[in-house]
């Protein structure tokens, strides 16, 4: 696939046309960057979600020094993932689930901006390695589910990439612990996923706390104004429990179909 064959295309309808024709390589957008193997989803990487390296290592799944090892060990080869389970830092299937939790993640703000023309670079590969593959459609359909659920809760989008502030007088002590703990990290010049970060957490299950945080009038994007809750309207009530079951139950049943 030619560079020229992008021109004038988005990053969705530039996707499905290399899934068709079975392309390896790297298409980067204004919001990330898609690895795909034999036209299958290998990897995503956005700067708007926390990459697998400080999500593993800042949970305590893995220790920096296990990290640094299988980075030192597979990264010229693009063996990474391979090598944490082959070193006996993260069993196989642990790494699919946090692998496929990231990819989708990442996956959700690079498709959902429209910018510059995206540009495909043959034969690229990630560091980290061909983990479990997922079809282009799977991952357009998981984003598209995920921006429909955040509409629910809040249907204002500057949430989920501009500084946050909290409005006056709000405080945590009465939210569920998960909240309070994310409210705690807004100060005004945080993002989203700076907090994730901060908190060693997954972007989306962070951004559906923050959504939560402003339908309860307690958080704004920077650039927006405080605007009340309004009590009639059908937000998301589900706990942070169910809303991760439900993503292991998700993740779970990609992989038997894949």
């Amino acid at each position: 696939m030619s560079l020229s064959l992008l021109t004038d295309a988005t990053v969705l309808n530039s996707l499905e046309t290399l899934a068709a024709d079975r392309a390896t390589g790297a298409l980067t957008g204004d919001r990330g960057t898609f690895y795909l193997l034999a036209g299958d989803v290998a990897h995503v990487d956005s700067p708007f979600a926390p990459d697998l390296g400080l999500l593993l290592t800042g949970s305590g799944a893995v220790d920096p020094d296990g990290w640094r090892e299988a980075l030192d060990q597979g990264g010229t080869r693009g063996r990474v993932g391979r090598q944490l389970v082959d070193n006996g830092r993260l069993a196989a299937g642990a790494l699919e689930l946090c692998h496929l939790g990231v990819l989708f993640d990442a996956a959700y703000f690079a498709l959902g901006h429209v910018g510059r023309t995206p540009r495909f670079r043959p034969g690229i590969a990630h560091w980290l390695g061909a983990v479990r593959p997922v079809p282009v459609d799977t991952v357009v359909r998981e984003s598209q589910r995920r921006r429909e659920q955040l509409q629910r809760i809040w249907p204002e989008p500057d949430i989920d990439s501009a500084p946050l502030v909290r409005v006056p007088g709000a405080r945590a002590e009465a939210l569920p612990t998960r909240r309070g703990r994310t409210l705690a990290q807004v100060d005004g010049v945080r993002t989203a996923a700076e907090i994730a970060s901060a908190l060693a957490w997954r972007t989306f299950p962070t951004l559906v706390e923050l959504r939560r945080l402003a339908a309860d009038g307690l958080v704004t994007a920077v650039s927006a104004q405080p605007v009340p809750p309004d009590p009639s309207l059908p937000w998301h009530t589900a706990t942070q429990d169910e809303v991760d079951t439900a993503l292991l139950r998700r993740l779970r049943d990609a992989l038997e179909a894949l």
